[in-house]
């Protein structure tokens, strides 16, 4: 009778939790690899309090930054593996965040595509078009999803813009994008030793501000531009702090050139301010984007400017964590911003920029 009127009482209680929009499916377990990236700083927070998802390991064999999160997170010792090895054979795990060098990114893919196991990974993709496709070529063989998190892909102002541009058409057709990104440098916001280890390695990152912050532009212009692949792409790089930055540019322009548009991406650690905004131009009107959650459009007919707050995100695309648990659970597949193919593009426009910087060239790419 007391197994009959829990079971009663379960029911009820799921069904409740439904009616209150609560998740009653079993928590995504996820597991994240690294922590020589910061931005792992801002993940941990977010597993907080979710019914959604849990913490099933952290892969990281550096003791110093093990004992930094261990204290700062209040993570028990039980949860850290020395190998992406030991935490397949130990725990069961369903999606990685990956926080480690860009460099990396092939080899925990190539070993969670063995796994099964969907990959979420800190922008760029990859250092250079060889690692982007043994990414590609492994997230296809193991079945796998491996899906790209930049801070712009959870902004409403871009969505709106998108939706604007590309769904409502209400600028006509693109001509222009300029994008603005990046900060007075690592070193000077007071990044990690540990993060500017290999951020500041032009083989570990792949470059320098270029990669850091140009992939943004790159990824907004190929989802604006539906995924078309440029036709060229020209770069200029300098080092304005050689004796800050010896190995890598600090500074980098990358105009990308479509058939009927550019795309003029400006990559800085030499901004007096931290910046992530874009300015869109199509034929007959224009759409900027310079905050989060704002937009100042001007279209056809109206001889004035107008400021439009745009709707909070919500579900799945609300934050990197929702959509990771969505994917996982095979809820949906990545896309636009975040998916495999768009973030191919964006690699082979970072290869093509450093390829131009260096020869002072414009690199015109081949058809596929």
């Amino acid at each position: 009778m007391n197994m009959l009127r829990s079971a009663v009482l379960g029911i009820f209680s799921a069904v409740a939790l439904a009616a209150n929009g609560q998740d009653t499916k079993p928590p995504v377990r996820v597991a994240i690899v690294g922590l020589s990236h910061d931005h792992a700083n801002g993940f941990f927070p977010r597993l907080r309090d979710r019914p959604d998802v849990v913490l099933a390991g952290v892969v990281e064999t550096n003791r110093a930054l093990i004992e930094i999160y261990a204290q700062r997170f209040n993570l028990s010792s039980n949860l850290f593996y020395a190998s992406l090895d030991d935490l397949f054979s130990q725990t069961k795990v369903q999606a990685v965040a990956t926080f480690t060098s860009t460099f990396e990114h092939r080899v925990v893919v190539e070993r969670c595509a063995k796994e099964g196991v969907d990959v979420m990974m800190e922008k760029p993709l990859a250092v250079n078009m060889e690692h982007a496709r043994a990414i590609e070529a492994s997230a296809k063989r193991g079945n796998i999803q491996v899906f790209v998190n930049y801070e712009t892909t959870w902004y409403p102002g871009n969505r709106a813009a998108y939706e604007m541009v590309h769904d409502r058409k209400e600028v006509g057709e693109l001509r222009r994008i300029v994008v603005h990104d990046g900060h007075r440098g690592p070193k000077e916001i007071g990044c990690s030793t540990n993060f500017l280890a290999w951020l500041t390695d032009p083989v570990l990152n792949g470059g320098g501000a270029l990669n850091d912050f140009g992939c943004y532009g790159a990824d907004l212009a190929t989802w604006l531009m539906d995924g078309q692949r440029p036709v060229s792409v020209e770069a200029m790089t300098q080092h304005i702090k050689p004796d800050v930055y010896s190995k890598v540019e600090d500074e980098a322009t990358i105009v990308v050139t479509y058939p009927k548009a550019q795309a003029i991406l400006q990559a800085s650690w030499n901004w007096p301010f931290d910046r992530k905004d874009m300015e869109i131009y199509g034929r007959t009107g224009y759409v900027l984007v310079p905050r989060a959650n704002l937009l100042r459009v001007r279209l056809a007919n109206n001889s004035k400017e107008t400021e439009i707050t745009p709707a909070t995100l919500t579900g799945s695309e609300a934050d990197p964590i929702s959509y990771l648990v969505a994917v996982a659970r095979k809820e949906i597949v990545p896309s636009g911003l975040s998916s495999l193919s768009v973030n191919m593009t964006v690699v082979e426009i970072l290869d093509a920029a450093h390829e131009s910087a260096r020869t002072g060239k414009r690199i015109d790419l081949k058809a596929n």
